[in-house]
């Protein structure tokens, strides 16, 4: 069997400047943190970052769970690392309108079922999706956060967009269990963007919290099939918020 076990640094050490990357994550629940930091300490630039938003910034949420640090997209953003964010939204961290108003960060915006269907599509291989989000708006006639253009299809009397394929260089996920061979689950609301990521980029990196040997858990434990998974990377610690 092939060994896909790395350390953070082997694991991103092909991220290069200009590449395209999916992070998984809600707010950072959910976020591959050792990833983050492995790409931090590796500096690349440029990046293009597809997210369900930008994670958090230092100090947030306030009060008891307080960070010190950023986390998940947040640690990307904090050190400029992103030039495009592709989100569902990004009103949360202050990085994001502060880069933006320094003109250093640009970002689409797209709603969140339509985000995560454009993904799948690219990891199914899918051509597309259609949906009645946005149809009747600006996003009928705005080109896509690819700079590709809307199409509308009507079928039965129903007028639809035609969303295209978002794919990515790399994938980052944290999953709460995988085994050796990359299957792997997601507890509670890590499930987020984490499950239809896989498969959606060239490179698909996991960042379990916990990993066991092959065939030490019921099969039936884990929700994405480890065909799917490249590179595993150990060392995440438990989430708390």
């Amino acid at each position: 069997m092939i060994n896909k076990i790395l350390t953070a640094d082997e694991a991103v050490a092909g991220v290069k400047d200009g590449m395209t990357i999916m992070v998984g994550g809600f707010l950072a629940t959910g976020s591959p943190e050792v990833l983050m930091d492995a790409l931090v300490r590796k500096g690349v630039k440029h990046l293009t970052v597809i997210a369900n938003d930008g994670g958090l910034a230092e100090g947030q949420p306030e009060g008891e769970f307080a960070g010190k640090t950023p986390r998940g997209v947040g640690k990307l953003l904090e050190n400029h690392m992103v030039d495009h964010l592709i989100a569902s939204h990004i009103g949360v961290n202050p990085r994001i309108n502060e880069q933006i108003a320094e003109g250093t960060l640009r970002y689409t915006l797209v709603p969140q079922g339509t985000l995560a269907e454009k993904i799948r599509a690219a990891a199914y291989g899918l051509g597309g999706v259609l949906t009645r989000t946005g149809v009747g708006t600006m996003m009928e006639t705005e080109k896509d956060e690819l700079g590709r253009d809307k199409k509308t299809i009507e079928i039965e009397g129903v007028k639809y967009l035609l969303e295209m394929p978002l794919h990515a260089d790399y994938a980052f996920i944290r999953p709460s269990i995988a085994d050796k061979f990359g299957n792997y689950m997601c507890a509670k609301a890590t499930k987020n963007f984490n499950y239809v990521m896989a498969g959606a980029a060239d490179h698909t990196i996991i960042a379990p919290e916990k990993l066991v040997e092959i065939g030490e858990m019921d099969p039936d434990t884990f929700a994405v099939a480890g065909v799917l998974v490249d590179t595993i990377v150990e060392g995440e610690k438990p989430w708390q918020i």
